[in-house]
Formats: C-alpha cells, structure tokens, sequence
C-alpha cells in the first residue's frame, strides 16, 4: 500500500494575531489535500493557542477533516495541575478525535516558561500510545523527544508504521543534529518519519520526510512537504535477512527489528 503524507511548516502568527494561524490552517490542508496526502501533520502546538493569555476556536479542523477526508495532527496544549500538557490529537477523516499524545519528556520544568511566545510551565504526561488510521498505526512525538530513541523504539514495537515528529521552532544551531536525528529514527526502526517545525521569524527550520532508505523531501522555510511512502516495501524490508549479495537490493540493513534482545536488555537495565 502506498500512501501520501503531509508535513507542514507554517510561518506563526503570534501575540495578539494568533487567531489567524487557524485560518491558515485551514489553507495548509487544503493545500496538502489537493496533492494527494491522505494524513496531514502541523507543528508543536500548531495552530494553538500558544500563549496563555490568548484563546480562540479550532474546531473548525475537525469540520475540516471530514470536508476533505483527511487525518490532521494538530497541536494544542491542556491544562492540567501544575501547569500544561504539551499534546498533538489525531483527527479522523470523520471530523472526530482519534487520540491524543501527550508529550512525555523530558520531566517539567522545560524550556517552555523561557520562551516569550508560549510562557506557560510545562507538565510530561507518561504514556506511549500509537493511533490506528485506515493505513496502519501512527505514533506521535513532540519536537526534542526525536532525540531519545527509547521512545521511537517504543511506538515502533507497538506497531507504528509512521511518527510524526511535530515541533516548535528549532534554532539553527541545532538544524544539522535535528535532521541526522529524524533520519536515525527512520532507519533504525524501518519506520517513516515527518518532522516540520513553526516558523517564529527568528530561525529557518528543516521540515522533512524520511524513510529507512533515505529522505524522501525536505525543505527549509515555510513549506507543505508532501511525499509518497511504501509501507509494502517497508513490510518487505522489516521481513527480510540480510544477504551477502551484489548488487543489494536495499539501501539499509534489513530486519533490524528482529535482532532485539530483550533479556539483555533486562540484565543490564535492572539497575538503570
């Protein structure tokens, strides 16, 4: 089965303009959608509210989802004690939620209290779930966690076939280790990943899809990054052993995920 897949990089509205990132939400999808993508993907906390002190309606993206028989992965926050989650919901091509994820590292406080465009503190839920979709399971993380493979390898064993990756925005100095990160969790779980960031005005960002044999698209600035995946050559990859054979036919080592090994891990992990 193929299957095209969306991964926006909006420029932000902030402050008292806010409201309107929900008005180019709806653009970005229609845009996504009249290239094919059947799951479209926003930023962290995109289309927000951001700041506290700011509220306004989005559900008009559910009415969207259904207009357009699209999942979106949106982003928003949850008040909770001590603070917020960090979330991203699922929403079906019904115009209902499929689920939301709850960012899970690393521990509060975080960066969040320091930036002036959120200000809020920060709570980590703990729980890893994954959302079932017409084409498979999806699992979701929040921005830095691409840096923790733990987490990758967790949605991974759970079944997902895709993580999106939805992020703030990502200062330059950090770009060239962030897209080597949304690579390596690819590769080393035979997954796809799509990662894209909000653009604040103050950094470039990478948004980007990418598979275990490479990248697919990717692009710095605003954009809709939109690329077809495999999950039946996927399927193949995760079931096949490595040969010694010339030519290869793949780009990576194949059946990975068949060379855990779980009492190891136990044994040494006891005491972590």
């Amino acid at each position: 089965m193929k299957v095209r897949i969306a991964a926006v990089q909006p420029k932000c509205f902030t402050g008292n303009q806010e409201y309107q990132n929900v008005e180019a939400a709806l653009a970005y999808i229609d845009q996504a959608a009249n290239e094919g993508a059947q799951l479209v993907s926003f930023p962290e906390l995109y289309p927000g509210p951001f700041h506290p002190s700011q509220s306004y309606d989005t559900s008009v993206l559910y009415a969207k989802a259904k207009e357009r028989g699209i999942y979106i992965v949106r982003g928003m926050k949850e008040k909770t004690d001590g603070g917020y989650n960090i979330c991203a919901e699922m929403i079906s091509p019904s115009g209902e939620s499929a689920g939301i994820y709850r960012r899970t590292t690393p521990s509060g406080p975080y960066v969040y209290k320091d930036i002036p465009v959120w200000d809020f503190d920060y709570v980590q839920a703990d729980n890893l779930p994954v959302f079932d979709t017409d084409f498979g399971k999806v699992g979701v993380l929040i921005c830095s966690e691409v840096y923790v493979p733990e987490l990758a390898r967790i949605l991974t064993l759970k079944g997902a076939k895709i993580i999106f990756y939805p992020s703030g925005g990502c200062l330059n100095e950090l770009l060239p280790t962030w897209r080597v990160m949304v690579q390596a969790r690819a590769i080393e779980n035979l997954i796809y990943t799509a990662a894209s960031q909000s653009l604040y005005g103050v950094e470039d960002g990478i948004g980007m899809i990418a598979g275990p044999e490479g990248v697919l698209t990717e692009n710095i600035g605003e954009a809709v990054l939109v690329a077809e995946i495999d999950l039946e050559r996927q399927q193949w990859l995760r079931d096949q052993d490595e040969k010694i054979e010339m030519p290869k036919q793949y780009r990576v080592v194949p059946g990975l995920l068949r060379w855990q090994k779980p009492e190891m891990y136990r044994e040494n992990l006891i005491n972590f």
